[in-house]
């Protein structure tokens, strides 16, 4: 897994990007192939912002969540990526189950 981390406004101090990178290692164990994570955190007053675009194989998923306090918004989307990424990965799943042949309307 690969994970960038950028700062909008803010200083990434190596704290924060410690803790994304802790929240975001979760994510790998839905998938085998490797994931690419693009981080953005920043501040939208009042509220501290996090960002995040996740790359798989064909498909890009894409979060975002704000808080009071950073550790807050990262661990809002750390959930939110984790939620996209089983959805992803059951519609997969459907679709490979489904019948060939039969149109779904």
């Amino acid at each position: 897994m690969r994970i960038e981390t950028h700062g909008h406004e803010i200083e990434l101090t190596p704290a924060l990007r410690e803790y994304v990178e802790s929240k975001f290692k979760r994510l790998e164990r839905h998938f085998e192939q490797p994931l690419e994570v693009r981080a953005q955190l920043g501040i939208r007053k009042p509220d501290y912002l996090a960002e995040a675009t996740l790359n798989l194989a064909g498909r890009t998923l894409h979060a975002d969540a704000g808080a009071e306090t950073m550790y807050a918004a990262i661990d809002i989307l750390a959930d939110k990526l984790d939620r996209l990424l089983l959805k992803h990965k059951q519609k997969k799943i459907d679709k490979e189950r489904a019948p060939r042949g039969e149109n779904a309307d």
